[in-house]
């Protein structure tokens, strides 16, 4: 293979080297930063055989090359286009200028919850073991593990702290990630999270119950009455009490003489951002954050099937955007809140969507002649299924447009179906066929049913559809 010569074609389809402002790759793709994308010559890109598919996304172009071979693609990118190797970390900073306000809110989020969500899957996964001890089983005449084999009780219960860990100290996780993203020191980010839950406080799981008592505790300073109320499980006061810690530590950090620095801007940093965070950003963004989730909750279970239908239908498009990134933050919150909310239904649906992208892709695999695009669906198709969507929706499903309508019906149907169902997860994950093992004990099978459905109706209307098309036989 001639990657120089794959390496001069892609340069001259994307508008030329005076066209291009970044390049990295990861493991399949090369990442681009454009000035201007209108300049790109899509046609010539889609007869290469070497790729494999092109999407947009993030303030970045992207061509799918593959393994293996966009390494050496990009040694011979970077040698025509004079351009010094950058880490996918500069690509992704530079795309950013591209976007705009909403777009940079999005990915502000993702860079802020994609470092975390190790923790949050982790003791998701937790939750849901602990549920297998402690869940009524139908293979012991309706009860639980515990109460069957009472000598597991202590496991169980061991369990349960592990899984309750990252949940309870979210805001310290959280704090760290957004105070790093937003430019202030990382660890004075994770002290304000310790702050925000430290067991001096009323646990802020108990804030409704003790506020309805009257049996609120409160510091009393200078006339002024300031509730000692925790942020267990808080998402918003946090990002907002981190956003306003950076700022207020850069603005130190440039008044501040040198001999003093080290010593006075934390302190002052700490105890300002401390005191703002429990009298006005806490409480506002408490009650904001609380609607939001009883908002979502609400349209789920009023909405019912209907409601899921729709949002299955859209998961794909919404996908397309970028803006699923910011789902992140409702689902931790949801599951930060998981005695009340049950788990995230926003998983699932994700799922659903995935399957359904990953079935149509498949079924191009058997009804289309293009040597090329038989090619890349069967690979697509697989990956997809398993989780990871990009090179079917961008690769085949998009460029196509048949199998893409095909496969938001597919989750659609589905999604309708596991809501009707109330399918929650514990966890985050990967949205496919392993993402069982982030599902509530009690929605597995309605998931796995799901799961059939989204595939069936998405592969079959596909090749329904495929047959209106002169380009597939």
């Amino acid at each position: 293979m001639d990657y120089a010569k794959i390496a001069q074609e892609v340069v001259e389809a994307v508008g030329g080297k005076e066209n291009i402002v970044a390049a990295a790759h990861c493991a399949t793709r090369l990442r681009l930063v454009l000035k201007d994308e209108g300049n790109v010559n899509q046609g010539k890109l889609d007869n290469m055989d070497a790729v494999k598919g092109t999407f947009s996304t993030g303030g970045q172009y992207q061509v799918i090359l593959g393994p293996g071979i966009v390494n050496q693609v990009y040694k011979a990118f970077t040698a025509i286009t004079g351009i010094m190797e950058m880490s996918t970390k500069d690509v992704k900073d530079a795309g950013a200028k591209n976007l705009n306000l909403f777009q940079q809110f999005v990915k502000m989020l993702s860079d802020i919850f994609v470092p975390i969500i190790p923790a949050i899957v982790a003791g998701g996964l937790l939750m849901g073991l602990n549920n297998i001890f402690t869940a009524p089983s139908l293979v012991i005449a309706g009860k639980s593990l515990v109460e069957a084999y009472p000598q597991a009780k202590d496991l169980a219960a061991m369990i349960n702290t592990f899984a309750n860990a990252a949940f309870v100290f979210l805001p310290i996780l959280i704090g760290f990630s957004a105070a790093k993203r937003f430019g202030g020191n990382p660890f004075l980010g994770a002290t304000l999270g310790m702050i925000m839950v430290h067991p001096d406080l009323l646990n802020g799981w108990n804030y409704g119950s003790s506020l309805a008592k009257g049996e609120i505790p409160a510091w009393n300073i200078l006339g002024f009455s300031i509730e000692k109320v925790g942020y267990q499980g808080t998402v918003l006061p946090v990002l907002a009490a981190s956003f306003i810690l950076a700022k207020i530590e850069q603005s130190l950090r440039k008044i501040m003489p040198s001999a003093l620095d080290n010593l006075l801007t934390p302190l002052l940093t700490v105890f300002i951002t401390g005191i703002l965070t429990f009298t006005v950003v806490g409480p506002i963004t408490r009650s904001v954050g609380n609607l939001l989730t009883e908002v979502l909750v609400w349209l789920y279970t009023t909405g019912g099937f209907i409601g899921g239908g729709i949002f299955g239908l859209l998961y794909a498009p919404i996908v397309i955007t970028g803006m699923h990134h910011s789902f992140i933050a409702v689902e931790t919150q949801l599951l930060a809140n998981i005695t009340k909310t049950g788990g995230t239904f926003i998983f699932p649906i994700a799922a659903m969507s995935n399957v359904a992208q990953g079935a149509a892709t498949l079924a191009v695999f058997f009804v289309t002649q293009n040597s090329k695009m038989k090619s890349i669906a069967s690979a697509a198709g697989i990956s997809a299924v398993l989780g990871i969507t990009e090179p079917a929706m961008f690769g085949v499903n998009l460029k196509l447009k048949y199998p893409f309508i095909a496969a938001i019906t597919g989750s659609a149907i589905a999604s309708a179906y596991i809501t009707f169902y109330k399918t929650l997860a514990v966890a985050l994950g990967t949205a496919g066929v392993p993402g069982i093992i982030s599902i509530r004990p009690d929605s597995v099978l309605h998931y796995m049913i799901g799961m059939a459905i989204s595939f069936i109706v998405a592969f079959g209307l596909t090749i329904v559809l495929s047959k209106k098309y002169e380009n597939v036989k």
